[in-house]
């Protein structure tokens, strides 16, 4: 069924929340986390979680399209957009792409573009409840745009690059890209 467009080709509606990730659910502790910016930036950036979450809050409604075939419709996103960080941070010209970094050596490329599109948020919450572990607690990249391999559980910090570089499910045969309205799941 596609309600006014919103069901990308292929994808089943649920509404539940599926948990799919890689590797075990990391513990968190507040006093030890940080969180890095690095990479073709004039300065390099570090948080501590005290003063991520101290940035300045937004809110998110959008979908999730997962590339397992299901999406998700009026997800509630509560965090920190992408956009607020990068006032923190100055890119040097030759910056294009995006490293997304998560814990268990989870990585997922993104053009800058993408990452600064005005929906894409550093979320702390999810339908006004804090995430779940299994759902990225503390801190998940949310990108509503592309196929959620994309929005990255347990975010540890982004790297500026000047090229585009394949993360982990890229480099296993996901399409570079993912844009779930023309389905690109998997590299041709």
């Amino acid at each position: 069924m596609r309600v006014a467009g919103r069901l990308p080709p292929g994808q089943s509606l649920t509404l539940k929340s599926p948990v799919l990730h890689v590797g075990a659910v990391p513990l968190f502790s507040p006093r030890t986390w940080d969180f890095r910016v690095f990479g073709l930036v004039e300065e390099q950036l570090r948080l501590s979680w005290e003063e991520l979450s101290n940035l300045p809050q937004s809110e998110v409604f959008a979908d999730m399209h997962c590339v397992s075939y299901w999406s998700r419709f009026d997800n509630h996103w509560g965090g920190l957009l992408a956009t607020e960080l990068m006032k923190r941070v100055k890119l040097r010209p030759e910056a294009r792409h995006v490293m997304v970094h998560g814990e268990n050596n989870y990585t997922a490329n993104l053009p800058i573009a993408d990452f600064l599109g005005p929906t894409t948020i550093f979320a702390m919450r999810h339908d006004g409840e804090p995430l779940t572990p299994e759902h990225g607690y503390p801190l998940r990249l949310v990108v509503p745009n592309l196929y959620a391999y994309k929005s990255v559980k347990w975010v540890r910090g982004i790297e500026f690059l000047d090229r585009e570089l394949p993360g982990l499910w890229e480099f296993n045969g996901y399409h570079i890209y993912g844009d779930p309205f023309k389905e690109q799941r998997f590299s041709s």
